[in-house]
């Protein structure tokens, strides 16, 4: 069971327009299928992506509102990054791949204002926390199979120092403590080089901006209905 994973937001309690930190699991159940998928999706809107990776200033201050070429590199098409996108970008990717079940998603929502000073010290030990407590809940409501599990996740979101750390704790408090559960692997990847962590980034990105503004909840609704959506983790619990 392979699962791609990225985040939108950050953890951080003192920044008052920065209330949650999403992450988004995306569990691959076609991968060939969702290959051909993200390659039509690139193909068919390619000029539209191009134009939304431009750099966008303020007219009168000259003030950068968003950085260009996030997603192209002199001029060739590299990844998709949901941060680029406007809301006519994320409807439309929301829809073209909610067309056929390719993968399920699963969410990771922490309220960063319920959270201390304390925990919020050190974010990759909290990442990898909430990481390992989802993971748990999910497995136990049983809506992941009991398999041996590899994770890969975007290597530009983590410390030198803490990114090897993750599997080693996962198999420490999971599969260890839990005759059930099977064996983790984590892989890291720059996600230029990983369609699928670039879907978990953009849906990470399309419910951080859910979250914000509440202008995807008939989408949402419908994903969830469809039962892609499969479950979203709250923390604090």
């Amino acid at each position: 069971m392979n699962i791609y994973i990225d985040e939108s937001g950050s953890i951080n309690n003192h920044c008052s327009n920065n209330k949650y930190f999403i992450v988004a699991m995306i569990h691959v159940l076609d991968k060939k299928g969702l290959e051909r998928a993200y390659r039509r999706f690139v193909s068919s809107n390619y000029s539209k992506l191009r134009e939304l990776d431009c750099e966008k200033r303020a007219y009168k201050s000259g003030k950068i509102l968003k950085s260009g070429n996030k997603m192209f590199s002199n001029g060739r098409f590299k990844e998709l990054k949901g941060a680029q996108f406007d809301k006519e970008m994320k409807l439309k990717f929301m829809k073209f791949f909610s067309k056929k079940h390719y993968f399920d998603i699963y969410y990771i929502r922490v309220s960063n204002y319920k959270l201390s000073d304390t925990f919020c010290s050190n974010t990759a030990r909290v990442f990898n926390y909430i990481v390992r407590l989802a993971l748990e809940y999910f497995y136990k409501k049983k809506y992941l199979p009991y398999e041996t599990c590899n994770l890969q996740l975007d290597e530009r979101n983590e410390k030198t120092e803490t990114k090897y750390f993750l599997e080693s704790y996962l198999n420490t408090e999971l599969s260890l403590n839990n005759e059930s559960m099977r064996e983790f692997s984590v892989t890291y990847f720059d996600s230029a080089n990983n369609k699928f962590i670039q879907i978990a980034d953009v849906f990470a990105n399309i419910y951080y901006s859910h979250l914000q503004t509440a202008q995807y909840e008939e989408e949402f609704a419908e994903l969830k209905k469809q039962g892609m959506v499969r479950c979203i983790f709250q923390f604090p619990i």
